[in-house]
């Protein structure tokens, strides 16, 4: 019984590799469209890979440029809000009438609509 179940195994597997060697003899199409495909998908990586540096590059810089820009944006916010604490103090009459004005402004405004 071992003896015939060997020899089947054996001419399967013989059978197999021939399929096989007989797929790539007869299917050179198939071979050449799949290396095509292999060259195309590293090519497109490559590229990919190039593309997403430029961005990470660019993507840093502009988080530092606006980090810089931020911080002079807040420098000059508090260099003015304390001329405006200043003057507001030296004038408060000024400062009321500014103040009734604008209230008066956005009142006209919102009953308008």
């Amino acid at each position: 019984m071992t003896t015939a179940t060997s020899k089947s195994n054996s001419s399967t597997t013989t059978s197999n590799s021939a399929n096989s060697n007989a797929a790539q003899v007869e299917a050179p199409f198939t071979e050449k469209a799949t290396e095509a495909a292999h060259h195309a998908v590293d090519a497109l990586s490559t590229r990919a890979a190039s593309a997403e540096h430029s961005v990470r590059q660019g993507a840093s810089s502009s988080a530092q440029t606006l980090s810089e820009k931020q911080a002079i944006a807040r420098a000059k916010i508090n260099e003015y809000s304390g001329k405006t604490r200043k003057l507001a103090s030296e004038n408060p009459l000024a400062t009321a009438g500014i103040a009734f004005a604008a209230g008066m402004l956005v009142t006209a405004l919102i009953r308008r609509k």
